[in-house]
């Protein structure tokens, strides 16, 4: 009899673990698309694959445009973007966001 609830809780324990490691949050996720919404340092983006995501920043997410560092004031709804960070409950805590790269400016001869 101990033998068999021991043997029932490890099969227990075994078909647990997958799937507790697929509800995983709190670890950097990474979310492409483009800004639907922007409400002070929170936006929302919409996904490739028709979903949106909020994305919360604070004081210490980076945001660059190619590679050079803005402010959240930069970002403009339509614009594509990549953010990462922490997800928790379905919105991610950035920790860094990209904006693409400036387009070059030609001179006028």
């Amino acid at each position: 009899m101990n033998r068999t609830w021991i043997a029932a809780v490890a099969l227990l324990v075994t078909l647990a673990v997958p799937a507790a490691s697929l509800a995983h949050t709190g670890h950097a996720h990474k979310v492409m698309g483009t800004v639907s919404s922007v409400d002070g340092k929170n936006f929302m983006v919409k996904t490739t694959d028709g979903k949106t995501v909020m994305v919360m920043m604070d004081a210490k997410t980076k945001i660059t445009r190619g590679k050079a560092k803005v402010d959240v004031t930069s970002l403009q709804v339509g614009e594509r973007i990549v953010a990462e960070g922490a997800e928790e409950k379905d919105m991610i805590m950035a920790t860094s966001v990209q904006l693409p790269a400036a387009p070059a400016t030609t001179a006028k001869k």
